[in-house]
């Protein structure tokens, strides 16, 4: 029997005792980071353009409290229609790309 590497990384150790061999934490996860990803994006946008969450939904047509919600990391009702027409009124096209997974030890399929 062939003994386990030890190791104390901590992130190591929360990758072996929390996604190694469990794919539907790893695609929660991953989930997470993509609604991150679109809160952070949106956040960054507007507040270069130099708008406030008010200003940017009266120029879309909805509310600030929609902003606001897109703009937290924990939503996750992003819709393509409401992307595009941020992106639109900053200026912007929204581009969608699916890249693959990697995982420690598994090989990217191209």
């Amino acid at each position: 029997m062939k003994k386990k590497k030890t190791t104390t990384d901590a992130l190591e150790i929360m990758d072996q005792e929390f996604y190694l061999g469990k794919p539907e934490r790893i695609a929660e996860l991953e989930k997470m980071r993509a609604d991150d990803a679109v809160a952070r994006k949106i956040y960054d946008l507007r507040t270069k353009a130099g708008l406030t969450q008010r200003q940017l939904a009266a120029m879309i047509g909805t509310t600030a409290s929609v902003i606001c919600r897109l703009e937290d990391s924990d939503y996750n009702g992003h819709s393509l229609v409401m992307l595009n027409r941020i992106a639109a009124v900053l200026n912007r096209r929204v581009e969608i790309r699916f890249l693959p997974l990697r995982r420690k030890g598994t090989p990217a399929v191209a």
